[in-house]
């Protein structure tokens, strides 16, 4: 099998011929540029080259030497431009903004303040901020915040994706099938959750979805038109070339959901069924793919009905978030893509002998039923050491030569 054949048939519950592996196929899979520099000169690789390609999280677009050496088999379809709007189809030469020399977005311009921290500015407004000792922005301007009730709404505009768009995600789509035969992951986001933290802030939202459920609704049913929109205009050009479309919305924090399973229910679900129903029905060939951070153990039956496919990162450091019981109760109904090494404790923390006795234990408990793709839980973090990247990753490809077809 080549590395789309083995994807394809891990996402169909068959059998592959060795465990699928994923490096940076998507925003939550992939690698601090920090990280991803230092395991560039320890492997004796130019830095230079290296693209910032998500200014938000900070992080690094792997390049094919790298992809090839860790054993990758999917690829990545950017949005134009996810972060603050900054596109990312016109690159320079530059540096972070924290000193890492790479290529950066032509449209970056972070701007240092006397206090330390550095900011994301346009028009006057900031956007974000990094803090003095940080490795990533946080978001400080939310365009929602003042509205109070659903009139404050109608002068708001729901964005579609636009042809420009379009162009550049079928490009990029139609290259990664033609000139690799790895599986090409194209990144959608749609989240609901997500966007009204984004848009109303945090606290607003939250409080909103208790208090203003009218509101709430009138700004969700909007928003989710938004995505069907932009899916009918994009999907035509790109399922071709794609076998996965990658949604996100965190649900859970380390503990527990964010939100009770009554009110995702009543105020979420519906939006996720309605955007994920639409590939479903449409593009049936196309996998629906959620990345959902942290302790969602009580969600997974209705994200299950709401029509996802794929579920990542597998926070198994959250509460309830056993990877035995994950495959247990819905191995025949998702494939976990993730869950392999624990970032927040032995990636840091381990030797590299306790990261590799971790990752291949994590492998055998997640594949030995149904469908898997290994990665870490979500991002290599900016102070992971090469020689642990290497560690995860060469541990997962000893996996694959010991024992080989794991699926049954």
């Amino acid at each position: 099998m080549n590395s789309r054949e083995r994807i394809i048939a891990a996402l169909n519950h068959q059998k592959a011929d060795v465990i699928p592996i994923d490096f940076g196929a998507m925003r939550s899979t992939g690698i601090s540029i920090w990280a991803y520099q230092s395991l560039k000169e320890h492997l004796g690789l130019d830095t230079t080259t290296t693209k910032l390609y998500d200014v938000f999280q900070q992080l690094a677009e792997p390049e094919k030497e790298i992809l090839d050496r860790l054993g990758a088999d999917v690829v990545q379809v950017h949005r134009l431009a996810s972060a603050f709007g900054v596109k990312i189809d016109r690159w320079k030469k530059g540096d972070n903004g924290r000193g890492i020399k790479c290529m950066v977005p032509e449209d970056y311009h972070p701007i240092p303040m006397e206090n330390g921290e550095l900011t994301i500015q346009r028009e006057g407004k900031v956007l974000a901020k990094m803090p003095r000792e940080g490795f990533y922005f946080d978001q400080t301007c939310h365009p929602l915040e003042s509205v109070e009730d659903v009139e404050d709404l109608e002068n708001y505009t729901f964005p579609v994706i636009t042809e420009e768009e379009i162009c550049y995600m079928e490009q990029k789509a139609k290259e990664a099938f033609e000139n690799t035969d790895r599986a090409v992951l194209m990144e959608f986001g749609g989240n609901i959750l997500e966007a009204g933290e984004t848009d109303f802030g945090f606290e607003n939202f939250f409080m909103n979805l208790l208090a203003e459920p009218e509101l709430v609704h009138t700004y969700l049913e909007r928003l989710s038109d938004s995505y069907i929109e932009s899916l009918k205009k994009l999907m035509p050009r790109v399922h071709k070339y794609i076998q996965i479309i990658q949604f996100g919305d965190d649900l859970g924090s380390q503990e527990s959901t964010l939100i009770s399973k009554e009110v995702y229910r009543e105020m979420i679900k519906p939006y996720h069924k309605k955007i994920f129903s639409y590939i479903r029905e449409n593009y049936p060939e196309v996998k629906v793919f959620l990345h959902s951070c942290g302790a969602i153990l009580e969600l997974i039956p209705d994200l299950i009905d709401a029509g996802v496919q794929i579920l990542n990162p597998i926070q198994i450091a959250a509460k309830g978030m056993d990877p035995e019981t994950l495959v247990d109760r819905f191995g025949d109904d998702l494939v976990f893509w993730g869950g392999g090494a624990n970032t927040q404790v032995t990636c840091n923390y381990g030797t590299v002998e306790e990261i590799q006795a971790e990752v291949k234990k994590l492998i055998q408990i997640f594949s030995r039923k149904n469908g898997y793709v290994f990665n870490q839980v979500h991002n290599l973090q900016a102070n992971v050491p090469p020689e642990k990247i290497l560690a995860i990753y060469d541990a997962a490809q000893e996996y694959r030569k010991e024992h080989g077809n794991v699926f049954n």
